[in-house]
């Protein structure tokens, strides 16, 4: 399944979401102020567009909307990443992961498990 396109804020709110549970504009509005500052309008507003894109909903408990997701953190990483390496890489999967092998720092351990990932894959049909 594909997830919707997101900003980076929206991207933030999700990222409540999926931590916290379903929570109230204010609540979100709390967590992401514990960083940079947001105005609870703007998360507000942003929710709403969120419902559009259908990757959350709401719920009315007593005189308060709680929102929860729709999608699963992995459709939504699928679905950035893909945009990612169309925008970047013209589409080349090997391309990405080539910058990061040579422009990030890569401990022994991260190096480790992405050895293991790719005899994995070279060992399926």
């Amino acid at each position: 399944m594909k997830g919707p396109k997101l900003g980076r804020v929206q991207l933030r709110i999700m990222e409540v979401l999926w931590e916290k549970g379903p929570a109230s504009a204010r609540e979100i509005s709390d967590v992401l102020n514990r960083g940079e500052r947001i105005a609870h309008s703007t998360v507000q507003t942003l929710l709403r567009q969120l419902e559009a894109k259908g990757a959350v909903s709401h719920r009315r408990q007593e005189r308060t909307f709680v929102f929860y997701p729709l999608v699963h953190r992995a459709n939504v990483a699928r679905t950035e990443i893909r945009g990612l390496v169309e925008r970047l890489f013209g589409g080349s999967t090997s391309g990405l992961m080539a910058y990061l092998l040579k422009e990030e720092s890569i401990s022994r351990d991260e190096l480790e498990e992405i050895k293991r990932l790719v005899e994995a894959m070279e060992e399926q049909p």
